[in-house]
């Protein structure tokens, strides 16, 4: 899976662990992803102490591997010439050896961390689930000091990121081994990630994020022989005189996503203003040759409305829904279900709730999963982290790595973008998570621009930085 991270759930690695186990001697898993633990607490006390040696480290100690994991990590530091104490928060069922090999190595256990540098998270590891039960919330209530989580944050589900209650927020998070979900679907808790390696043999990943190196290298750009067909004729029904804006917004990102041609089905003259290329016509039926659709954001939910969609969706074109698009759907599943062309559906949470009839509960992949499948549709769920799935494929998740995207319009942008990339013949679930990735970078781009660098983000800056994101991944991508 070349380009992509891989995210694996806490069955599968459990599986692989057993594996391993059959192949090295006993102890050497434990071993090396305490040294790489080690190693990263070592780089953090450095960046932000400025040194090593007369530092002190607090170790949270739970049970079971997580806490033999913390323990032997903490002998390893204090070989290095830290500090260690350590707080047991169920001594009896403290990693044995581990313990003794902290105590050999001269670390303390002590009741209360009291003034350290850094903390470690072993209080579970990805057998836990729920909360942090009482006395473990207290604890890290406590804490004044950065935490290095030791494979994830306690308290947050490892396979949905679900966080129902008291939870560890990470600076840093070692994921041992593999990746799992929680490192993408609750990214905000788990800080900057590091995976040791720790000698795992995993199978085909159930999700996956795309790397920019590889959204950048697919891109559609012009061959030497491309005119404005070849490229990519985008078709945009969006927009109306009660929501110009949204009209404005998502034709300019289809612009701006690099279509060949961008066409516009409407009578909203301010498209035309900003955008004077969009060629427009007054109706679907005279728009002309198009590639794919994007249709919903402001244009309404009437009975003209919901004529055009179906409209749509009786092409055999490609044809992405959204805002207005999904609330119509919402009353008439009927009009997309079962298409035999691709559609892609992007809703927010309480869009999707609509859709289904429920909310989206704490599994936010398994959902998505369940209504790509029932309706034979892309979905892309929006969020600081999205989730795509398409029928029988991996689900595509991208952590924008913030919420500088959460602003009213944002969705216009990103709708234009996917479009487009629909449009060039690229892959529904491809064009949906490439979209998203590049809409993030786009919002962190503008986030940090100008005068006004940190504030918060509008949706016509973020547009504006559509193209300089899109350079950008075109540059990883070796373009």
């Amino acid at each position: 899976m070349t380009g992509r991270r891989g995210y694996y759930t806490a069955d599968e690695v459990r599986a692989a662990e057993a594996e391993l186990f059959t192949r090295v001697p006993a102890g050497m898993p434990m071993r090396r992803a305490a040294f790489g633990l080690a190693t990263v607490v070592v780089d953090e006390l450095r960046s932000r102490t400025g040194g090593v040696v007369g530092r002190t480290v607090g170790l949270l100690v739970g049970s079971g591997d997580n806490g033999g994991d913390v323990l032997w990590a903490g002998a390893i530091l204090r070989r290095r010439g830290v500090a260690v104490v350590a707080v047991l928060l169920n001594p009896a069922r403290a990693h044995a050896e581990g313990l003794a090999a902290l105590r050999a190595a001269g670390g303390r256990v002590v009741d209360r961390l009291g003034t350290v540098d850094v903390v470690i998270d072993g209080i579970v590891g990805i057998s836990g689930k729920g909360p942090l039960r009482p006395a473990a919330a207290e604890m890290v209530a406590a804490v004044d000091a950065p935490i290095v989580a030791a494979d994830l944050p306690s308290g947050v589900d490892p396979d949905t990121g679900a966080i129902d209650g008291p939870a560890v927020r990470a600076q840093v998070t070692v994921a041992f081994g593999a990746y799992k979900p929680v490192h993408a679907l609750a990214a905000a808790s788990c800080g900057r990630i590091v995976l040791v390696p720790i000698g795992l043999r995993l199978p085909e990943p159930g999700s996956v994020q795309l790397d920019p190196a590889e959204v950048g290298a697919g891109w559609p750009v012009p061959g030497p022989f491309d005119d404005k067909y070849s490229q990519g004729v985008t078709g945009v029904c969006a927009g109306s005189a009660k929501y110009p804006g949204a009209g404005v917004l998502c034709t300019g990102a289809a612009v701006a996503a690099t279509s060949g041609m961008v066409r516009y089905a409407g009578s909203d003259t301010e498209v035309l203003e900003k955008f004077p290329e969009v060629v427009a016509a007054p109706s679907i039926s005279e728009t002309g040759r198009v590639q794919a659709w994007v249709f919903g954001p402001g244009a309404g939910t009437d009975a003209q409305a919901r004529e055009r969609l179906e409209m749509l969706l009786a092409t055999d074109l490609p044809v992405l829904v959204d805002a207005d698009g999904l609330t119509i759907l919402a009353h008439e599943p009927e009009l997309v279900r079962g298409r035999a062309a691709p559609t892609v559906l992007t809703p927010h949470a309480g869009e999707f709730a609509r859709l289904t009839g429920t909310p989206v509960g704490a599994d936010r992949v398994g959902a998505v999963r369940e209504l790509a499948a029932s309706w034979n549709v892309t979905v892309l769920l929006k969020g600081r982290t999205t989730v795509v799935a398409a029928p029988g494929g991996p689900a595509l998740v991208n952590d924008a790595g913030g919420s500088w995207a959460a602003t009213a319009g944002s969705g216009d942008v990103l709708s234009g973008v996917i479009a487009a990339l629909l449009a060039a013949g690229r892959t529904p679930a491809w064009s949906a998570a490439a979209g998203a990735r590049a809409h993030a970078l786009a919002a962190d781009l503008a986030a940090h621009a100008g005068q006004a660098a940190g504030a918060p983000v509008s949706a016509w800056p973020l547009l504006e930085h559509i193209r300089p994101a899109v350079r950008v991944l075109r540059e990883l991508g070796g373009g």
